[in-house]
């Protein structure tokens, strides 16, 4: 018995020490040191990961679109990042129907300041939180943004828009998203307690607004108000400008002393008249006289092929001139459609004013005195030779500003359509010009059009090739290599 207690404990020695001596090899203190550095390395790839998950999105994740759908432009950012009060936008969506692109792009908003807060509304938990805030009937996507007693419906169709003017030339309709837009302008509207006021002048057959224009001043955050001078003596006095759209019957004299003395201490008037078809705009046309520039008689037409649209030469695309109104359309390389223009020329006539062209038509244009009677493109006697402003703006010391767009069709939707939008662009930098330092307004949307990579059928297969055989082929050979290699670092 006690022999036998004798070779256990032997064996346990012998155990013992075999144990330790295993340990002790060059590959047991190899696979420790491995083991030990593959604990520390995950250790660290754990906690960079909590760490990232606490970081801000605006830090952890890239806008690498083509379009650059996340990434707001520096106006978005100023008036966000500006915002005083609560904000808050409710992101209206079923679960499993999320937008990624609404989804980033909110994200984004989210991260600009604290006084904005994002909260996902599911319709089917809340089914009439909608309906406080829109009669419109809301889809997966859409958007409210609130403030305080103040609120803006956007629906998420109208955040994506189709331009088909191109379809007959091109086959294709090009699309572009109008999201940053309509938030930062909604942001915008829901924070501000004054908006601008603009007064629609009424009583003369004026021309209705178009989609294009009522659209635009929405957008621009501008509250209309139609009046009549022949029912006040002046200019209301909260007016922050007013707009005169294509009157067909005259002004009266007394209307014409109202307006020149409202632009003369510092009013701001925006005018949209062109070619007279039979009427008599005497008075009227005596304002743009006033600044120091006329309205020519008849339809410009400019034969030169660069400055038309289309196959009609009274269809005008006119040159930018450099001002605050049209830089950012030339930097943009956009085209602005004059159709069916009068021809203006400044005289300098008022010394108070200063007169400026904003759009000019070529040398090789002329004014075609038969007006809307026109019977060929060709210049006939009587006809006046260009070059001719387009639309002019004046100023004067006191900060009055007058700007007279020489068409009655600039903001036609169909015309605003064929130029993708720079008509109402135009307008709108018109219009806020000297009036409002809105960002807001110079937000465009941003194109989804692809651009496709075309390449021929021998350069098809050779990236076949190099995708499906040479790479894995390498890897493989690689993967062999390094095995062995290692087989024999053990060996030794």
């Amino acid at each position: 018995m006690k022999k036998t207690n004798l070779n256990i404990k032997e064996h346990f020695v012998n155990t013992k020490s075999a144990i330790k001596g295993t340990l002790t090899t060059k590959k047991a203190k190899i696979g420790s040191y491995s083991m030990l550095m593959s604990a520390i390395v995950l250790g660290i790839i754990i906690a960079i990961n909590v760490f990232v998950t606490y970081l801000p999105t605006k830090f952890t994740q890239f806008d690498i679109s083509a379009a650059k759908l996340y990434s707001l432009t520096s106006s978005s950012k100023a008036v966000v990042g500006n915002i005083d009060k609560d904000v808050t936008i409710y992101w209206i969506c079923q679960s499993g129907q999320e937008s990624t692109v609404i989804e980033k792009l909110l994200n984004v908003y989210d991260s600009l300041s604290d006084k904005l807060t994002v909260v996902k509304k599911n319709p089917d938990t809340y089914p009439t939180f909608a309906s406080e805030y829109t009669d419109e009937k809301v889809t997966n996507n859409s958007l409210i943004v609130v403030s305080g007693d103040k609120s803006r419906y956007i629906s998420y169709e109208s955040m994506y828009k189709t331009d088909a003017s191109s379809y007959y030339t091109t086959g294709s309709a090009s699309q572009s998203f109008d999201g940053e837009s309509l938030i930062t302008t909604a942001v915008d509207y829901v924070v501000s307690e004054d908006l601008p006021q603009v007064y629609i002048l009424t009583g003369h057959s004026e021309k209705d607004m178009s989609e294009t224009m009522k659209s635009a001043l929405e957008k621009g955050n501008m509250e209309t108000k139609e009046f009549s001078l022949l029912k006040e003596d002046n200019i209301p006095e909260d007016a922050d400008a007013i707009l005169i759209n294509s009157p067909v019957s005259d002004i009266s004299e007394e209307e014409l002393t109202i307006l020149e003395k409202y632009v003369d201490n510092g009013g701001h008037i925006v005018v949209l008249s062109g070619v007279e078809q039979d009427s008599d705009l005497t008075n009227f046309k005596a304002l743009l006289n006033y600044v120091g520039a006329t309205m020519n008689d008849g339809i410009v037409v400019d034969i030169n092929r660069d400055n038309y649209a289309f196959e009609y030469p009274y269809f005008l695309l006119p040159t930018l001139n450099s001002s605050e109104i049209t830089n950012a359309l030339i930097d943009e390389k956009s085209n602005v459609i004059m159709p069916i223009s009068a021809g203006l020329s400044i005289t300098n006539s008022n010394t108070a004013y200063t007169v400026s062209s904003l759009l000019d038509s070529s040398s090789e244009s002329y004014s075609k005195a038969a007006g809307y009677k026109l019977t060929t493109y060709e210049k006939e006697d009587g006809d006046t030779d260009g070059p001719f402003s387009l639309a002019i703006s004046a100023e004067n010391a006191e900060g009055g500003t007058l700007i007279w767009i020489a068409s009655d069709y600039l903001l036609d939707d169909q015309y605003n359509s064929y130029s993708s939008g720079a008509n109402s662009d135009f307008f709108m930098n018109s219009l806020a010009w000297k009036m409002t330092d809105n960002e807001a307004l110079s937000i465009r949307s941003k194109s989804l059009d692809y651009n496709y990579l075309t390449i021929n059928a021998t350069t098809a297969t050779m990236i076949k090739v190099i995708l499906i055989g040479v790479i894995p082929l390498g890897y493989l050979l690689y993967g062999i290599e390094e095995v062995v290699r290692r087989r024999k670092v053990i060996v030794e």
